[in-house]
């Protein structure tokens, strides 16, 4: 880290403060949801479909308006504005969360709040052409996620504390949730502005102007038809919807899954918390392996620890292997991640960054969409979330087979 900008470290920082967001939409959220739910009358199996398709809907409406905005956004001085306005977005939604008491509204309202986090993340991606040199974009991108995973815990167990001991502090539990929702919000917005205060654009589009929403689109058409025949952008942006479509939709519904298993709330809860204390160190091992091993290569085995990890789950039912489970993803998790970011980054020409990171946001978001609406279809129709994580093994093969078959790049440094 002594070796890193200190711009580097604010857009690093920035992993920090926005993974208390997506700490709380793995653990807290869903156990709230199912809990609202189960008031309502709703089974543990509707439960699970209903929080699938809201995660899958707010994906889809990201995947929509992201290249648009990469393509405003691409003008100069205007990067920052788009992330702060979806990040004000973000941080508001979260903040009222904790209120909802219907099932239906709160669904609303986690629609606009992961809305608001989603955008804010195209805009943060596309910022690491700016902060960082393509030599060192591994390390940087690996640093954010193991950073992110790490000081996420921070909020985290004080939201649990809260939320497991209301009566310490005289509230009940619907009271301790709430406030657990505020500071996560609260963290989340003021670890930002670090980043938004010291962020300069320095690649933008010098030919870029104001624009009509239909010259707008005609250029994204224009871009479109430019990574279509980029043949290795094209390749590695197919290969990277398949097999990112498994790392998102274990992540986001892996606390569903295990309560409908019978993992009890406090055992999901320590797991999950394990899982962001060993990505931790994971990731920053992937990010100096990277110097050492091709970016390519270790994103392959990365999904090739994914296919393991959903087969073991397909018979799991215990609290111990739902442990292991949390520790096995932990160490493929935060590298998946933070690589696929940095390998992208480096095939993109750097004044059209926001736009091309629109499009690399549309794969991975309609991934996430795919995986999402996947398993709640099938969780729905079969009664069984067994069955519906069983389908996304084809998606994590598909996925593994399309990454050999990239061409060789300028990204495989």
């Amino acid at each position: 880290m002594n070796k890193l900008t200190k711009i580097e470290k604010y857009w690093i920082l920035y992993d920090v403060a926005n993974s208390a967001f997506i700490m709380m939409v793995s653990t807290i959220i869903p156990i709230f949801f199912k809990a609202i739910a189960s008031n309502a009358g709703l089974s543990a199996s509707q439960s699970t479909a209903y929080w699938g398709y809201a995660l899958s809907i707010s994906t889809l409406i990201v995947a929509f308006i992201g290249p648009t905005l990469g393509r405003l956004a691409d003008e100069k001085d205007k990067k920052k504005k788009y992330f702060l306005l979806f990040l004000a977005m973000g941080c508001i939604g979260c903040a009222i969360m904790g209120f909802m008491q219907n099932w239906l509204v709160f669904l609303a309202i986690f629609l606009i709040a992961r809305v608001g986090y989603q955008s804010a993340n195209v805009f943060y991606d596309a910022m690491l052409t700016d902060v960082t040199s393509d030599e060192n974009s591994d390390l940087v991108s690996s640093y954010g996620y193991a950073l992110g995973y790490i000081g996420s815990c921070i909020p985290f167990v004080v939201c649990i504390v809260l939320v497991l001991n209301p009566a310490m502090i005289g509230l009940n539990t619907m009271s301790a949730i709430a406030i657990a929702f505020i500071i996560t919000a609260i963290w989340w917005f003021g670890l930002a502005m670090p980043l938004a205060r010291n962020y300069k654009q320095i690649h933008y589009n010098p030919d870029a102007k104001k624009e009509s929403f239909t010259e707008v689109l005609a250029e994204l058409k224009n871009t479109l038809v430019k990574v279509k025949n980029n043949k290795p952008m094209f390749m590695y942006l197919l290969a990277y919807f398949f097999y990112i479509d498994g790392v998102y939709t274990i992540i986001e519904m892996a606390t569903s899954y295990g309560s409908d298993v019978g993992i009890s709330s406090d055992q999901l809860l320590l797991a999950l918390l394990l899982t962001q204390i060993v990505a931790f160190p994971f990731a920053i091992i992937f990010g100096k392996l990277a110097k050492k091993v091709k970016t390519r290569k270790l994103i392959q085995i990365s999904i090739f620890g994914y296919i393991l990890i959903v087969l073991f789950a397909l018979q799991l039912d215990k609290a111990w292997e739902f442990w292991f489970l949390a520790v096995c993803v932990a160490m493929f998790q935060g590298g998946i991640q933070a690589l696929s970011r940095s390998y992208f980054s480096r095939m993109v020409p750097k004044e059209n960054a926001n736009e091309y990171f629109g499009f690399f946001d549309i794969f991975g978001k309609g991934a996430s969409f795919t995986g999402t609406l996947l398993m709640g279809v099938i969780t729905q129709i079969t009664d069984s979330s067994t069955m519906g994580v069983a389908g996304l093994l084809i998606l994590l093969i598909v996925g593994f087979i399309l990454m050999s078959k990239v061409p060789q790049n300028n990204a495989d440094i």
